[in-house]
């Protein structure tokens, strides 16, 4: 095999970014697939699959590379059920979802695929938290009519807009933003992609 690189599953401009400032090349390929949640399907056991199948779609057109893919939802507990929080589907599910992180600590989970030529595919995860102070009607109609929340998980950019929002964060902030880079980084060297 002559110099594998490594492709990105993703249109992703804030992994793109994550990946050029950890100095890791990189060439980048949107992997489309249905996300549609399955019934039943816990937030982790959704994150990991779409993160795998991102990363087997692209990695059949791609046999002799590696494959990194990474899924992100944001998770917000509940008594009864967690619920996954996507992309808003429109500007009422957005408000929706900034009204639920208001005043409350969410979870933000990024599901890593990594498929390594003759390896097969390992998938880890990697969960921060993220607590909101409370958030007036007013900043959530003003956040929304910007347009920054449309493609984001959860409905909201921790690097953007929303930074001030944030109380307190316990784990990597780089997976908040989309990317867990410390976690990337160890399956890279694992599989040989990087020298640690």
């Amino acid at each position: 095999m002559k110099n594998p690189i490594l492709v990105l599953a993703s249109a992703s401009p804030r992994r793109q970014e994550l990946l050029r400032e950890a100095g890791i090349s990189f060439v980048a390929q949107a992997a489309e697939i249905d996300e549609t949640p399955r019934k039943g399907e816990s937030p982790e056991v959704y994150a990991r699959r779409l993160a795998g199948e991102k990363a087997q779609v692209v990695a059949r057109k791609f046999p002799e590379n590696f494959v990194l893919a990474a899924d992100t939802i944001v998770i917000v507990d509940d008594e009864i059920d967690d619920e996954i929080l996507g992309k808003p589907l429109d500007h009422g599910d957005a408000v929706r979802m900034l009204r639920s992180l208001s005043g409350r600590e969410h979870r933000v989970l990024t599901a890593v695929a990594l498929v390594a030529p003759g390896k097969g595919m390992e998938i880890e995860c990697s969960t921060t938290r993220v607590h909101f102070r409370k958030l007036k009607e007013e900043e959530i109609q003003e956040y929304i009519a910007g347009g920054e929340p449309m493609d984001k998980a959860g409905a909201y950019a921790i690097q953007g807009g929303a930074a001030s929002w944030v109380t307190r964060l316990d784990g990597d902030y780089s997976n908040v933003v989309g990317l867990p880079l410390m976690l990337v980084a160890e399956m890279l060297q694992y599989c040989g992609f990087l020298q640690s």
